[in-house]
Parts: structure tokens; C-alpha cells; sequence
């Protein structure tokens, strides 16, 4: 299986508590007049730029293996070959919100707009992260229509430069991919263009195989440690 997944406009819009929490303004805090109108200017250049778009094609689990071990960079050690190696499905995917909301914050950054380029570049952050969740949806829910049984089930996506998987691994898993069928490039170091978007693989299986102690070499050395946040909703229900 290798497709183009269709996403529309409404699919990635991000929920507004999201894109306060990104902007660091806490759940209920009141918002002044300019902050509001920020958020209401930066939602509608979303809505007039945003063009998203993903890929999806599966993968076996010994090809999967030669995609993560790309130029022999990654760490000894790392969640995300343990993980793949008990998986019951893979697949590369990637998503991106299209070079649209990258001219606009060009264009707001060099009129030095910088307040509403920040708002608006909180707002896309959200959303491609938004869109890659869909992706792990639309995963699981291939997978079902397929006749996929494991009862508690869960399709979670891990990419380059995270847990251990060096970022240079972008290379042979676009490389595998081809993700420029939806307009994504890859630059020399491993940036990916358009800037608001997300690649990876989706490892579906039990969701007792994405439990993994944050006790990695580089845990201590990460700064956004989202994967713990996507576990928490995995494991609480908050992700259905």
C-alpha cells in the first residue's frame, strides 16, 4: 500500500487552546485586545495559505530495519528500533502544510511583522503535528478496514532526529518514500521544505510496545520530549 492521503483545510485548522499553549499563554488565562486579534489575523492567513498534503506507503519490518539504520549515525540504543522490531504493521509516512504558510511568515518576517509571523508560526507548528496525528489515524484505520484484529491497537508515528534516530536518517527514508509526489524536498542538511512538516514511520501494533522509561542516553538531552505527551494520551484514552 502506497498513497496520497487527502487532507482538507478543516482536517488541520488547530484547536485554539492548542495555539495559546504553543504561544506559552496557560488554559484560561484572559487575553488582551492585541494578543486576540493576533490569534484572529493569524488564523485567517492559515486558512488562506494552508495546502496539506501526506503520503503513506507501508513497509516490511527487515526493509524498515536498512531505512533506520541510514548512515550508521543513530544511537546505540533506541526506542524506535525495539519498537519496529515487535510491530504488527509499518509505514513511512509524511505530511506538510504546503510552501504557502512558508512565503507568508517569509513575507511577515521581512516586513518585520514579527509578532504576528510568531503567532502564525505557533499556529502552523500545531497543525503539522495535528496533520501527522491524522496520518497515524487514517493508518489505523486502513489497517481496520484490512481486517487488522489486535483490540487495543495504536498506530504511533516516530521520526528522524527524535529518540535516537539521527536526522540524516531523513535521507533513506525519503529516499524510500519519495515524498516529492506531494512537493516535499529534502536540503543538504536534512531540513525538510516546506519547513511545516512532519515525516516519519508509523509503527502500529499493542500499545504496550510504545512503553518505553525515558532512561535513553539522549532523554536528557531533549528539549521537547513530546513523544511523553503522545504516550500519556495514548495509554489515558485521551487519543482514541
Amino acid at each position: 500500500m502506497n498513497q496520497v492521503l487527502a487532507f482538507s483545510t478543516v482536517d488541520v485548522v488547530p484547536e485554539r487552546g492548542a495555539v495559546l499553549a504553543q504561544l506559552g499563554i496557560p488554559p484560561g488565562a484572559p487575553l488582551a485586545e492585541r494578543i486576540e486579534g493576533l490569534v484572529t489575523a493569524a488564523a485567517a492567513l492559515f486558512v488562506e495559505h494552508v495546502a496539506p498534503a501526506g503520503i503513506l506507503a507501508e513497509i516490511p519490518r527487515e526493509t524498515f530495519a536498512s531505512v533506520y539504520r541510514g548512515e550508521g549515525l543513530n544511537a546505540p540504543a533506541s526506542p524506535v528500533e525495539t519498537i519496529a522490531e515487535r510491530a504488527e504493521h509499518l509505514a513511512l509516512f509524511a505530511v506538510t502544510l504546503g510552501q504557502g504558510i512558508g512565503d507568508a511568515l517569509d513575507r511577515l518576517f521581512a516586513a518585520e511583522d514579527f509578532a504576528l509571523a510568531y503567532t502564525l508560526d505557533a499556529m502552523a507548528s500545531v497543525a503539522a503535528d495535528g496533520a501527522a496525528e491524522l496520518a497515524e489515524q487514517r493508518y489505523e484505520t486502513i489497517l481496520r478496514g484490512r481486517g487488522w484484529a489486535t483490540p487495543d491497537g495504536a498506530a504511533l508515528r516516530y521520526s528522524p532526529g527524535y529518540c535516537g534516530w539521527d536526522v540524516t536518517g531523513q535521507r533513506t527514508l525519503f529516499a524510500s518514500l519519495e515524498p516529492g509526489r506531494i512537493g516535499l524536498t529534502l536540503t543538504d542538511s536534512c531540513l525538510m521544505r516546506p519547513l511545516k512538516s512532519v515525516s516519519g514511520v508509523l509503527i502500529a501494533g499493542p500499545r504496550t510496545i510504545h512503553r518505553f522509561p525515558p532512561s535513553y542516553d539522549f532523554c536528557d538531552r531533549c528539549e521537547t520530549r513530546t513523544c511523553r505527551d503522545r504516550l500519556v494520551a495514548l495509554f489515558t484514552g485521551a487519543r482514541a
